[in-house]
């Protein structure tokens, strides 16, 4: 009797063992915290927007490896793309895509000037730690994803939303050295929620 509740003291240990090291884990994922879309329009329009559209903001809790941040100091630029994908829910039938959109930036360090930069296109921002550039992507605001006029009003839409290190903008010697490094590798997991363009307003 001794020795069986002795067996099921371990197993209980290694039990919460197991939970807690699932639970660091999860914790510790890169995840989407939240995502919106909403509607800007015409009469909406202000100088915080630059024109009427769909767009979006989101919340992206994520970090750099050790060895993304090695390499990203010696001056290797690293490239981050952002998904969204928008769908009419049809019960009849698959549901019918409405709008893919997708957007990256580019973050660089400058070992001569010791300044971060990241941006979109050839519009790169200077910033002066990492953790200031990255917040761009933690913190995405603003991001026109498309037309008014794919949606109709009051309709509800399902959407989803992800951010992930473009593996295919790296350099060739990088992207062969990929296959064998999982700490190079950096992808949310999508990110499903339900709009529509009536309940939602343009942030300040």
């Amino acid at each position: 009797m001794l020795r069986l509740w002795s067996l099921c003291r371990v197993w209980r240990v290694l039990a919460a063992c197991i939970l807690v090291g699932m639970m660091t884990v999860v914790g510790a994922q890169d995840t989407v915290e939240q995502a919106v879309i909403y509607a800007v329009t015409d009469a909406q329009h202000s100088a915080a927007v630059e024109e009427p559209g769909l767009y979006l903001d989101a919340a992206v809790e994520f970090s750099l490896s050790p060895e993304l941040q090695e390499v990203a100091a010696k001056g290797v630029p690293l490239y981050f793309t952002a998904d969204v994908e928008v769908y009419e829910q049809r019960w009849w039938w698959f549901d019918k895509t409405v709008l893919k959109a997708e957007r990256t930036w580019k973050l660089v360090y400058s070992p001569l000037t010791q300044q971060w930069r990241i941006g979109t296109g050839d519009l790169l921002r200077p910033e002066e730690t990492l953790e200031d550039a990255l917040l761009s992507l933690r913190r995405i605001r603003r991001w026109r994803i498309g037309e008014v006029a794919l949606l109709r009003v009051d309709k509800p839409y399902l959407a989803r939303f992800r951010l992930r290190l473009d593996s295919s903008l790296l350099s060739r010697p990088f992207q062969v050295d990929l296959l064998n490094r999982t700490s190079w590798s950096l992808e949310t997991p999508w990110y499903d929620f339900q709009f529509s363009i009536s309940a939602a307003k343009p942030h300040d």
